[in-house]
Order: C-alpha cells, then sequence, then structure tokens
C-alpha cells in the first residue's frame, strides 16, 4: 500500500463529510460540522492551510555535509522527529461508523509509539471517550498526551485522576474548545478560564501541562503566568471562531514572549515541508490531525506508518536544501515569509 492507495480506501469508509482529499486545505468540507470543517464560512481552516504556502524556503546546498539528525527532547522524553498526532474525539459522529473513540485512537497511539512519536488523544461530552482513550494510554505505557476539556475545575481535577492512573507523561487543555456549544451548559459552567483558575487547575496536575489554543501574544503571556509547561498556538483548526488569523501568522509573535515554554504549532500544517517553516518562525514542534484520521480510517496502522515516513522524508529533504543538519541549525534565515 501506498499514500494515495491509502487516502483512496478511506473515502470508501470515513462517512459523509470528510473527502479524504489528496490536499486536506479545508475547502471542501468547509462549513461542515459535524465532520471535519470549520465554523461560519470556513474560512479559518483554509486560511491555516493557505498561509503556510505563502512561507517559502531558502535553498542552500553550499554547506558540509553531515549526518541529519532531527530527533527532539521534550516533556522529559526523546523523540524521532518534532512531530505529534493531534486529538480528534468523537470520531463516530464526525467521520462515520468505521471506528469509535476506543478503537481509532488505540490503533493511532500504537502506530506513533512505534515510530517514536506521541500522539494526544481527545476527549468529549461523554465520559466514556476519556475512559476509552485513557485506556488506549496505558496499555501504551503513557507515551501519549491525554487532551482535557475546559470543563468546571471539579470536573477537570476527576479527569486528572484518572489521567494519573494512565501513566500518561503530560497533559493538555484544548482551551479553545470554549467555543463548542455543549460547554456552556455546564452547571457550574465550563469554558474560558481566568488565569488564576488556570493556575489553580495547573497546580492540581502532576505532570507537564500544555495549554492547547493560544492565538495571542497576550494569551501566551497568561499561559505563562498560570504556569504552563507548553503552548500550542491553535485555533482548534477553525471549528470555534470563524475569521480568525491563521497559526502561521501569530506564531513569531508569540514565540518572542514564551519564555522557557514549550512552543508548538498546529493549523492547517499537512507536510514536512510545512514543519520545517514552523520551526524557523520559532515554533519547537507541531501538531497535526486531520491526515491522521484518514490515515488510521484508510490504512490503520500501515496507513500511520506512511503517513508518518512521508512527513519524515520531506522533513529531511527540506533540512538537507536548506543546509540543516539537526533542528538546532534551522534558523529563520531559511525561509521567507510572503504574507
Amino acid at each position: 500500500m501506498n499514500y494515495k492507495e491509502v487516502l483512496e480506501k478511506a473515502k470508501t469508509c470515513i462517512g459523509p463529510y470528510c473527502k479524504a482529499c489528496p490536499e486536506c486545505n479545508g475547502k471542501a468540507c468547509r462549513n461542515q460540522i459535524p465532520g471535519p470543517g470549520s465554523k461560519g464560512l470556513g474560512d479559518t481552516a483554509i486560511r491555516n492551510y493557505d498561509m503556510w504556502k505563502k512561507i517559502r524556503l531558502n535553498m542552500d546546498t553550499l554547506t558540509d555535509q553531515k549526518t541529519l539528525d532531527m530527533s527532539v527532547d521534550m516533556f522529559g522524553k526523546k523523540f524521532s522527529m518534532p512531530v505529534f498526532a493531534g486529538p480528534a474525539g468523537a470520531v463516530k459522529a464526525h467521520y462515520g461508523d468505521k471506528h469509535n473513540d476506543y478503537s481509532y485512537n488505540e490503533i493511532l497511539v500504537a502506530a506513533c509509539a512505534k515510530k517514536n512519536i506521541a500522539a494526544f488523544t481527545g476527549d468529549g461530552l461523554n465520559e466514556s471517550v476519556m475512559i476509552e482513550n485513557l485506556a488506549v494510554v496505558k496499555e501504551a505505557e503513557g507515551f501519549a498526551i491525554p487532551t482535557v476539556k475546559p470543563w468546571n475545575k471539579d470536573t477537570v481535577l476527576e479527569k486528572f485522576a484518572l489521567v494519573e492512573q494512565s501513566g500518561a507523561f503530560a497533559v493538555a487543555m484544548d482551551i479553545d474548545a470554549a467555543g463548542l456549544p455543549f460547554l456552556k451548559n455546564m452547571n457550574p459552567p465550563a469554558g474560558s478560564k481566568s488565569v488564576e483558575e488556570m493556575k489553580e487547575i495547573i497546580d492540581g496536575c502532576k505532570v507537564p501541562f500544555i495549554v492547547k489554543g493560544i492565538m495571542t501574544a497576550k494569551a501566551a503571556l497568561k499561559a505563562r503566568e498560570a504556569g504552563a509547561s507548553a503552548i500550542v498556538v491553535s485555533n482548534h483548526g477553525g471549528r470555534v471562531l470563524d475569521q480568525c488569523l491563521s497559526t502561521a501568522e501569530v506564531l513569531e509573535e508569540i514565540v518572542q514572549v514564551s519564555g522557557d515554554m514549550i512552543v508548538l504549532v498546529d493549523g492547517g500544517i499537512r507536510s514536512g515541508t510545512d514543519v520545517f517553516k514552523a520551526l524557523a518562525l520559532g515554533a519547537d514542534g507541531v501538531l497535526i490531525c486531520r491526515p491522521f484520521v484518514t490515515a488510521v480510517y484508510g490504512g490503520a496502522e500501515e496507513g500511520v506508518n506512511l503517513y508518518i515516513e512521508k512527513i519524515k522524508s520531506e522533513l529531511e529533504s527540506a533540512m538537507q536544501m536548506c543546509g540543516a543538519y539537526s533542528l538546532e541549525d534551522i534558523s529563520r534565515d531559511m525561509v521567507t515569509v510572503k504574507f
């Protein structure tokens, strides 16, 4: 099986909303929720994809040839490259009946771990989603990152207890999920958090805490004040706010104020070349979500392996052709931004 065959297979079983497009650019599924699309006009997911293409690589092959190393240390772990599979929740509702959250994450987490990259797992309104996903994390000896929705404090702390039992090496909260309607109906209310509320939550967590959904330097400073170990520059794939800037457009400004926090970024990153661009703009790593979904649906573990190898090969090529033989060698002058 090759990656093209994975996409063709995915089209037969991924449900009515996702089209398993060769270019996952948000256009065919715009305004498709349920489904992988983004909110309102569907503009934000499309913008995420398009803005990475406005960053161009600066080729330089007048360099000494060295052994290429794309490994990275984060959260007390060593990964083969700075790429994580992003969290997907309620996959049955969004992508059809072939998988539920347990079977999807069982494939994804194990396949990623074998390639020495980590997957984020999702959360949902039904408590069984988190329970099933954490069972998968435990089976993988904690080599994954559970993502908790921004529930009220008591609910979050209950979920942290489950996370601790799974052995996960870090935990994330997708604070941008505050835009999801079902969170607003909770009592006490869930959703947006003050710096003080976030600090209380982070203080109750025993592993590195990642705040996902940062889109301004101001928000990054708040996450830093609250004690976050890392942030993810993310607009939730355009699913929570229409007419939002892309993650590529805000990344550099956020990196500048991040201090000692790890900075990850997602949103429209589809290739190893995109990964290189994000690293050149200052990110420590990236999350990719939607293409991993089509990889699981179209090829299970083999599909995930093929997509990871695709990303790895493209990143390796970009590094070699720009004169970077380690992640530390990747610098801002290796890209030109044409926003």
